[in-house]
């Protein structure tokens, strides 16, 4: 790596160097698993649902990616061999009678979401492989990525691989259909929630694919359009990834790790193509020097962990390999979409994005809370720790009824956050982070399913949901309501169950690959510990009586670590009715928070007194109040004080 510039770059030392040089390793690194025509990169792992064939396009599309932002970024120089392996790429891989030839484009197919790559890629490097192409391979990629022509695609951000690819037609005189570019952007409309947000598809869709798919080929498109795009809708497209970009700046933690929550959580540093994209559209509040902490911040977040492993390679995971983040559609080059945060290098070296001095993240600067009421999320950060966390009450993924709600780990919790990852295990019982389920006679837990959000506003953001047994089509309806103030949140749930239902819930998973977190439990109260001091605490305020607590532990569940612990309470027996639950739910690295384990503090110290560095005191200190009516007030340590009505 080249050496770091702290002049230039304070906070990360990165510069475009250095993106440079990550750019070459992981090009430089697929070679050896190149097929004989150089169509295809068949690299080790676990096959895609859709077989090898496609996978070893996918290689080759999400690889050409990233090498066309390399040969254009330097106008075909400084990238010896890349133009040549590529175009040769292109010759053997559409010619149907080499040996390594591409699957075609058909209904629903992989090689639509691959297709889209090529496209880009070949019209960011026209002049130095399109142009230089034999005719006659020019004329079989035009009729490969012309499969798209009246093929039925899935109903999601699948509209825009269509949209892409027949407009680069259209802009090298191959047949395309205009009207099914319009379909596709018109579709896109419908999708929009407000405020800069996107749902892939109808329901409640809210996740990274608004960074590195929704708001990034709209830029595309109007950059292969150009004089043909409809201006007014490219104006929109601009100002809804401005407003966008105004939240997503706040997903990135003073680490650089963005916030684990959603699918294809592979793509990793992937999710800060948005970034470059609004310096290319100019459709960016961002001044240039944070747009580039935030983009290196993450990029050196990986490559620090082992991010590509010690072969060069991108493997299906998070930091190590972890199958749990990814999803039947992943193969062994998947991760590869990464290689969309490379988009910064179509800017010039000497483009203000690079050379301007860095300035620090949002939450480097002061706490942070944002509400977002389009997906229903309410985010807090906190600049003592550098953690950003998400409380999720909107994000489920499920298509509207009557489908049937189903329950994903990377959807379905209450909270996500730039330190943690969320528990996946292989049993079919979910963990018990951030989650509060009834339990049947047998222990299992109810789903959170379909989320229903009730509003989103100042601090507080509040859904509901049906807990259903399993086996049963009866549900009981939890109502949950969030009130987040610095590091805390505080959980107001009004819960109906049968009499005598045990009644679970749990706090952040946090996780380490040196060993389990320490565990630690009190009456009403549970906390987990890993070495570096990241904690999270979970503490009863109301209703909890006789509540146990525990704290579970796991090997091989969470992407952040093979060791893992989740503080958790239960109730023993609901009541009836409708029960009130007030907990407290705390994840920091701030010792100013967490205390200090090492002191003798007693854990049943109140908040309100002396407490010698007792890890609870902070949450011991939170307390509520329930008036007759059944208004909650909270007090946060430091004496704010907030109110959920009935």
């Amino acid at each position: 790596m080249p050496p770091a510039d702290p002049l230039t770059s304070p906070v990360t030392g990165w510069t475009r160097a250095h993106w440079e040089a990550v750019a070459d390793r992981l090009l430089d690194a697929l070679t050896p698993y190149a097929s004989p025509g150089l169509a295809q990169y068949r690299l080790p792992g676990r096959p895609s649902h859709s077989g090898a064939w496609s996978d070893g396009l996918e290689g080759f599309a999400r690889s050409f990616l990233l090498a066309a932002f390399r040969i254009a970024g330097s106008a075909g120089r400084q990238t010896p061999g890349l133009i040549e392996r590529y175009a040769a790429g292109l010759a053997s891989g559409t010619d149907p009678h080499s040996p390594d030839h591409w699957p075609p484009v058909t209904d629903r197919s992989q090689p639509m979401v691959e297709a889209a790559s090529v496209a880009i890629a070949l019209h960011e490097t026209r002049p130095w492989i399109w142009d230089r192409l034999d005719d006659r391979v020019r004329q079989r990629t035009a009729d490969w990525l012309g499969g798209f022509l009246g093929a039925v695609v899935n109903d999601s951000n699948w509209r825009l691989f269509q949209v892409i690819t027949e407009e680069f037609l259209a802009s090298v005189g191959a047949p395309h259909r205009r009207a099914e570019i319009d379909a596709g952007l018109a579709r896109l409309e419908d999708w929009y929630r407000g405020d800069g947000w996107y749902t892939d598809g109808d329901g409640r869709k809210f996740d990274y694919y608004n960074a590195w798919a929704l708001h990034l080929y709209p830029v595309l498109w109007a950059r292969i359009a150009g004089p043909r795009a409809d201006s007014r809708l490219v104006a929109e497209h601009r100002a809804r990834l401005r407003s966008f970009l105004h939240d997503h700046q706040h997903f990135f933690g003073g680490d650089g790790a963005p916030v684990h929550q959603g699918r294809s959580l592979t793509y990793r540093f992937g999710t800060t193509a948005p970034l470059w994209a609004g310096v290319l559209a100019d459709a960016t509040p961002l001044p240039p020097g944070r747009t580039r902490r935030l983009a290196s911040g993450a990029l050196k977040h990986f490559a620090e962990r082992g991010v590509p492993d010690e072969r060069g390679l991108l493997t299906l995971g998070w930091y190590r390999p972890f199958l749990p983040v990814t999803q039947r559609y992943s193969g062994p080059a998947s991760p590869y979409w990464a290689n969309k945060a490379f988009l910064g290098l179509l800017l010039p070296a000497d483009h203000p994005v690079w050379t301007a001095h860095e300035e620090p993240g949002p939450v480097e600067t002061g706490d942070v809370r944002l509400a977002l009421p389009a997906p229903g999320w309410l985010l807090h950060s906190t600049a003592a720790d550098g953690i950003v966390r998400l409380v999720n009450h909107g994000s489920d993924r499920l298509p509207p009824p009557p489908a049937t709600p189903d329950d994903s780990p990377h959807y379905a919790r209450l909270a996500y956050s730039s330190a943690t990852a969320p528990e996946t295990p292989p049993a079919p019982r979910p963990g018990p982070d951030n989650h509060i389920a009834l339990l049947a006679p047998d222990g299992t837990p109810t789903r959170r399913g379909r989320i229903h959000p009730l509003a989103v506003e100042g601090a507080r953001a509040a859904s509901w949901h049906r807990a259903v047994f399993p086996g049963s089509g009866e549900g009981h309806r939890i109502e949950s309501v969030s009130v987040v103030h610095g590091p805390w949140e505080v959980r107001v749930h009004r819960v109906d169950a049968p009499p005598g239902t045990p009644v679970r819930e749990g706090g952040w998973a946090i996780a380490d690959d040196t060993g389990p977190p320490l565990g630690r439990t009190g009456p009403g109260r549970a906390l987990a510990r890993r070495a570096d001091g990241l904690t999270s605490t979970i503490v009863g305020l109301h209703g909890w009586r006789d509540a146990g607590a525990a704290v579970a532990q796991a090997a091989g569940a969470n992407a952040y670590g093979h060791h893992s612990a989740t503080p958790h309470l239960t109730l023993p027996a609901h009541p009836g009715g409708t029960h009130l639950l007030v907990t407290l739910v705390v994840l920091s690295a701030d010792p100013k928070v967490n205390g200090d384990l090492k002191a003798n503090g007693d854990p049943e110290t109140n908040g309100d007194r002396k407490t010698n560095g007792d890890p609870y005191a902070r949450g011991s200190g939170t307390r509520v109040r329930v008036a007759v009516s059944g208004e909650v007030e909270i007090r946060f340590p430091d004496g704010t004080r907030e109110r959920v009505p009935r």
